[in-house]
């Protein structure tokens, strides 16, 4: 029996589209930027931009599905133009003092644009005060101005030292609006790629902040960024001697650069070799980043999984999978998930690993039913391949716990602990088939068959063709009468649920369902059919039906020998 393909995540398989000629034009390259907005809004986590803000401000909160980077808001250290105040200014003050710069804009573009060095500083310092306070008007009000070549320009001005990080900074907090589009094509990506090699290490971490909002933007601001080459100088970022602050950014930066297909000559091995080592930080901000960096390498890289298991992950995060923090759980089950994906061989090293009894502790406590989901459908992978890896299921007391989903869960959990189920059954042995029975999956099996979902009614169908097949050895080799399987579906109520699937809208399920009603309940079919032509004609059928033909009705040959 041909056996189920494994699934990837419903994640990867949106991930894997691409409409032709993306590239080449323009309004094709919006559509996928949309597209992909739309998948992000669905995202239980993920990408997200960085504001930087003033010293002497509270921080805003930050633009991210969870809290996992709250605190990375706060400028590192001694990296500030200036010392904060002993204590804050009221925050009616503040708008005050912002309101009263924003009338003065024209003035502070005429500075921006003057030729005196120390007269683009102040203005540059002023711009960045002003986007500090987060407001959308003020945003749009500076970007009518035409001030972004200019900013870009002083990316490159090494005199006053100041003005590079005074523009950097502008940069970055425009880049976390919804205008990041605008500063990637302005000119300053190459810039701030420059940036990364510049001997201020405050520079280079403000550089490494503007670069990840605008790769955490849409594919086109990411392509933009890949195609300058900043990868390369990227990596090199990360040393033994870097703070906890500027290591967090440079992490979360490499996560977003890694989102979505990367190009063919973006070089996929070593940006492995510092991610497997990130995957061991204490740092639990560091931690999630490094582990989503690595799921988008697993899931958006052709040859990804193979490369991932190459670098020796497997062990590290198997170990995550009992972590403690939802933040870092999610990113890791993922990962594994896209793992189990590959083919057998890669599979087999993460039962290796040991993942199969974290998974059992995973589906039996409360977590959050995203995790179970990712869960169950490492378990469907792992029973799609071949009977030892199916043995190894059941040994580790997994199957238990996702029938016990597959029977009380929500539906679309249901859904994932069908495949799971489906899989060993349409692929187990004998042995196993009757493991599965006996810990009640028949009847929630059957249920499944009323869900619209084609791929998972056809898989559960197999499945339940390959437990009657079981049933008919059993009959024979206790000469029964009847396969006991079939006459469990019957009284439970599945012959019903087989029977409605004569009117599913897909040829392949409609006729394996036709193949199992004629070769296990012919019989039955038959009574079914009888009765109708009975109501229908009862005259006729009161004439020709004989008292001992109703008493021993035929019993049709496929249903006794299996032949067709």
């Amino acid at each position: 029996m041909p056996r189920v393909p494994r699934r990837p995540s419903d994640e990867a398989r949106r991930g894997a589209y691409k409409p032709p000629g993306v590239d080449a034009a323009r309004s094709r390259r919006r559509r996928e930027d949309r597209l992909l907005a739309l998948r992000r809004r669905n995202r239980d986590a993920g990408l997200f931009k960085r504001r930087r803000e003033e010293p002497s401000l509270t921080p805003a909160p930050v633009v991210s599905p969870s809290d996992a980077a709250a605190d990375a808001t706060a400028p590192p250290p001694s990296s500030e133009p200036s010392s904060p105040p002993s204590s804050p200014p009221p925050a009616d003050a503040l708008r005050a003092a912002a309101d009263a710069e924003l009338e003065g804009l024209s003035e502070m573009v005429d500075k921006v644009w003057s030729d005196d060095a120390a007269t683009q500083l102040e203005a540059t310092v002023q711009f960045r005060k002003l986007l500090s306070d987060g407001k959308n008007s003020t945003m749009i009000k500076i970007i009518r101005a035409d001030v972004l070549p200019r900013f870009a320009e002083f990316l490159s001005r090494q005199r006053p030292p100041q003005l590079q990080m005074e523009a950097a900074w502008v940069l970055t907090n425009i880049a976390a609006s919804d205008y990041t589009l605008l500063v990637a094509e302005c000119g300053a990506v190459p810039r701030l790629i420059e940036l990364l090699e510049s001997p201020d290490a405050n520079i280079r971490h403000q550089a490494t902040w503007a670069l990840g909002n605008i790769a955490a933007d849409m594919p086109s601001c990411r392509e933009i960024v890949l195609d300058h080459g900043a990868v390369t100088p990227l990596l090199a970022q990360f040393k033994e001697d870097m703070k906890v602050s500027v290591l967090r950014t440079a992490t979360w930066a490499l996560s977003n650069l890694c989102f979505g297909k990367l190009p063919a000559e973006v070089q996929v091995k070593p940006i492995l070799e510092i991610v497997s080592l990130l995957i061991h930080s204490a740092d639990e901000k560091i931690l999630a980043d490094a582990c989503w960096a690595l799921y988008y390498i697993c899931d958006g890289v052709e040859g990804g999984i193979q490369d991932a298991l190459d670098a020796g992950v497997c062990p590290q995060l198997v170990k995550l999978l009992m972590h403690a923090s939802a933040n870092i759980l999610l990113p890791v089950i993922m990962s594994l998930a896209r793992i189990s994906a590959g083919d057998d061989t890669q599979v087999q090293v993460i039962v290796e690993q040991g993942i199969l009894p974290c998974l059992a502790q995973l589906l039996a406590r409360n977590y959050p039913k995203i995790i179970k989901k990712q869960a169950c459908l490492i378990v469907s992978n792992i029973t799609a391949g071949s009977k030892d890896q199916i043995q190894a299921v059941i040994d580790a007391d997994v199957m238990n716990h996702v029938i016990v989903l597959l029977k009380t869960s929500e539906t679309d959990l249901k859904k994932e602990a069908a495949w799971a189920i489906s899989n060993a059954a349409s692929g187990g042995s004998s042995d196993q088939i009757q493991y599965l029975v006996s810990r009640g999956c028949l009847e929630p099996l059957c249920n499944v068959l009323k869900y619209q979902d084609v791929d998972l009614v056809y898989t559960c169908l197999e499945g339940l063709q390959n437990i009657l097949e079981e049933g008919d050895i059993g009959k024979q080799r206790n000469e029964s009468a009847m396969n006991p399987y079939a006459q469990f579906i019957l009284e439970n109520g599945g012959l019903d649920n087989l029977e409605d699937l004569q009117d599913f809208d897909n040829d392949a399920v409609y006729k394996l369902a036709m193949k199992l009603l004629e070769r296990y309940w012919d019989e039955e079919v038959s009574d079914d059919a009888n009765l109708t032509a009975s109501k229908d004609h009862p005259a006729e059928n009161v004439e020709t039906v004989q008292p001992e033909d109703t008493a021993q009705p035929p019993v049709a040959a496929s249903s006794v020998d299996g032949t067709e």
